[in-house]
């Protein structure tokens, strides 16, 4: 199964943001990567340039590589509605980003993980797929087995959990429904949809 593996605080520090959680490294040097920093003389950066930067900056925040990332545009093109603001929405409902939104992990590399090895439950059934979509009305929940492991106990204590408007937490199941596909104005992350739909429009 194709991930990044790389070093992430490298990568947080290029668009600078934080865009794998928080990062004590990245605090404290959230200058450019490269020996000399932002000091380093940097010519004006071409339209196209910042186009493809803000697309590598959502697939490395949501965990996506190219293919899976354009498919998931295509899909978002083909359906009604702005494609920027669509494209966020099913990227922000596969299950492996809902997992982590619920608090059930801390990162979305560890939800990623919790799902492949077979942790998370959907509507009754053990899926163990990080990228399958998320419905409304569907219910994800913590296999029974898995209920006591420390690395989601810790989690749900550390996020407590986060309210986000499209999702229902159910601390005594450890459960949370879909409700809806969030607005983008629910979406917390600073990425700027439409450069990438520039970009995938050439």
């Amino acid at each position: 199964m194709a991930r990044y593996i790389g070093p992430k605080t490298k990568i947080a520090r290029r668009f600078k943001d934080p865009i794998f959680g928080p990062d004590k490294s990245f605090e404290k040097r959230p200058t450019p990567p490269g020996q000399h920093g932002s000091s380093r003389r940097r010519t004006k950066q071409t339209e196209y340039a910042i186009q493809l930067s803000e697309k590598q900056k959502a697939k490395f925040t949501y965990g996506v590589l190219e293919r899976q990332f354009y498919k998931t545009f295509e899909m978002a093109a083909r359906k009604k509605g702005i494609t920027g603001e669509n494209l966020l929405k099913f990227l922000e409902s596969r299950l492996d980003n809902t997992v982590y939104r619920l608090g059930f992990a801390q990162t979305r590399s560890q939800a990623r993980q919790l799902v492949s090895h077979g942790h998370i439950v959907l509507n009754g059934k053990l899926v163990n797929i990080p990228s399958a979509q998320v419905k409304p009305g569907d219910v994800i929940s913590i296999r029974e087995k898995s209920k006591s492991l420390e690395v989601i106990t810790q989690s749900i204590a550390a996020s407590n959990p986060k309210k986000f408007n499209w999702l229902n937490f159910e601390m005594k199941d450890m459960a949370g429904t879909f409700m809806a596909y969030p607005e983008r104005d629910q979406i917390p992350e600073n990425i700027k949809e439409q450069l990438i739909v520039e970009l995938y429009s050439k």
